[in-house]
């Protein structure tokens, strides 16, 4: 019984040990990437995404896969997991790939909006006509 202990608790300390490393390797690339560390070094926005992402996805695979358990069960019960994951990633790109969509839209609305506002406001040739006949 102590060897099942010990073993999880060596366990345990390694993994928080791992995600440990990996925050602290978050916060030094993103404090690299915007040229807090080395000044005039900057990074593009799609890397310092692209690697925070990474990252933040092995430190939730491992405290999924360890802390929750996951490596214990059959793997019916893992998809019955990972699959409402996947479908909450896709959601969140559809969400932003249409708020963007929208804000194109919204602009297009405002701009045709100011529009209506310039014809409305502009004098006619009517009124011109109108005035000179005085």
């Amino acid at each position: 019984m102590g060897h099942d202990y010990e073993a999880g608790k060596k366990t345990a300390v390694r993994i928080i040990s791992i995600l440990a490393i990996i925050t602290i390797a978050e916060v030094l690339f993103a404090l690299l990437g915007k040229g807090y560390i080395i000044p005039g070094v900057h990074f593009p926005a799609v890397i310092m995404g692209g690697v925070m992402i990474i990252m933040s996805l092995v430190k939730a695979y491992l405290i999924v896969y360890e802390f929750m358990h996951m490596k214990y069960e059959m793997p019916g019960m893992v998809r019955s997991v990972l699959l409402p994951l996947f479908l909450l990633v896709w959601g969140i790109i559809a969400f932003l790939y249409e708020g963007t969509a929208w804000k194109g839209n919204r602009q297009k609305v405002i701009e045709k909006n100011e529009r209506s506002v310039e014809t409305l406001t502009q004098p006619s040739a009517e009124t011109y006509h109108a005035d000179d006949s005085h």
